[in-house]
């Protein structure tokens, strides 16, 4: 460890210098990504703040006498000493109860600002012109860790009328409020005191973790890092926050080439869109396409009887069904046919993004298209 510590002493001294350079210690590459791009440290993220507060202020749109928002007024002004009596129920047209929710960033400290959204609990209909109350955020061991008030800013506008006709532009039962809280409390990372680093890769691949590992190693000249699973890899570090700091900032900028995404081809079955990955490769196979279309025409008559005759109007049924079939050439797939070899295929056969749907996942099922087929 002694020596790991005087290793760490040199680097501080030659950062200035190596810091361009970490880009190059790794093994270049055409496409080559930051590690920080590729995930986080564990324990270095946000914390979701929230809270229950009032918003005062409003133009006769608030929530009236919904009781929670009664609850919270009435536990707003006796903070000043008064004291509704009982039994009386405000009517509060211009205050609305809301929910008030913040990010608290990794090693954000006391007196810090933080951006708030403010959205709507009941019937307030707009909360344009209003103003939040001190309001306490909370994280999810309920301890307090910020303080929230300021004046909102809507995007939104709504407009009733007396007859109930109502018109909206955007969303007026929700805003914003910039730089509107205040951190009262720092959270422990606990990063300065792990025996290790943990980094976490944003998407699971076993080759990106080894890759990241051995780019670490090469950095640093030494065994320090290795992949613990698709996800982690555990980096040896020095106690000490100054000494990390220096490490996650440099092992942050070296430069990898991450490993090429499995094949797979995405479905949207709502909506038709179709997206295949450049992986995707297509075995020798032929795909035929066409359509069956079967008119049904009812053309009732009406037969009229002659005058006189005593006759009744009858209704005489006429029915047409004609069928159309269209032919479409047959396509065949060669070996290793790449994605623009799929796309100028399908395209040639005039197939529609859900007819695209049923090639693919017949290709699927005949196992000419070794993919992952994904269906949302």
């Amino acid at each position: 460890m002694e020596a790991a510590n005087a290793m760490i002493r040199l680097l501080r001294l030659l950062l200035p210098i190596l810091a361009p350079l970490c880009a190059l210690v790794a093994a270049p590459a055409a496409q080559a990504e930051r590690v920080k791009d590729l995930g986080t440290f564990q324990g270095v993220r946000p914390n979701q703040l929230t809270g229950y507060g009032i918003v005062v202020g409003l133009a006769g749109t608030g929530d009236d006498s919904i009781e929670y928002a009664t609850q919270g007024m009435k536990g707003v002004v006796s903070r000043f000493g008064l004291t509704l009596p009982q039994g009386v129920n405000p009517a509060l047209k211009n205050a609305a109860a809301v929910l008030v929710t913040a990010d608290l960033p990794a090693f954000a400290k006391p007196g810090q600002r933080l951006d708030v959204t403010v959205s709507a609990l009941g019937k307030a209909k707009s909360l344009r012109g209003g103003t939040l109350i001190l309001t306490p955020l909370r994280g999810a061991d309920n301890e307090i860790y910020g303080m929230a008030q300021g004046n909102l800013a809507v995007g939104g506008l709504g407009v009733s009328g007396a007859d109930g006709s109502q018109v909206s532009v955007n969303i007026p039962s929700a805003g914003r409020i910039p730089g509107g809280a205040t951190v009262e409390r720092a959270v422990a990372t606990g990063f300065d005191t792990a025996p290790t680093l943990t980094f976490n890769l944003a998407e699971a691949d076993l080759t990106t973790a080894l890759r990241v590992a051995d780019g670490v190693n090469h950095a640093f000249g030494d065994r320090r890092a290795r992949a613990m699973d698709a996800v982690s890899i555990a980096i040896d570090a020095a106690p000490g926050a100054e000494d990390r700091i220096m490490m996650m900032g440099m092992i942050e900028n070296i430069e990898i080439s991450p490993a090429d995404a499995p094949a797979k081809v995405i479905v949207n079955a709502r909506t038709g869109t179709v997206v295949i990955n450049g992986a995707v490769k297509i075995h020798p196979a032929a795909v035929a396409h066409g359509k069956l279309t079967v008119s049904v025409n009812e053309s009732p008559r009406i037969s009229q009887p002659a005058p006189f005759s005593q006759g009744q109007t009858a209704v005489e049924q006429s029915t047409s069904i004609s069928i159309d079939e269209q032919k479409k050439p047959m396509i065949n797939f060669k070996g290793g046919a790449s994605l623009a070899d799929i796309v100028k295929a399908v395209n040639a056969i005039g197939a529609s993004p859900a007819d695209m749907v049923a090639i693919l996942e017949a290709l699927k099922q005949a196992g000419a298209m070794k993919a992952e087929l994904v269906v949302l």
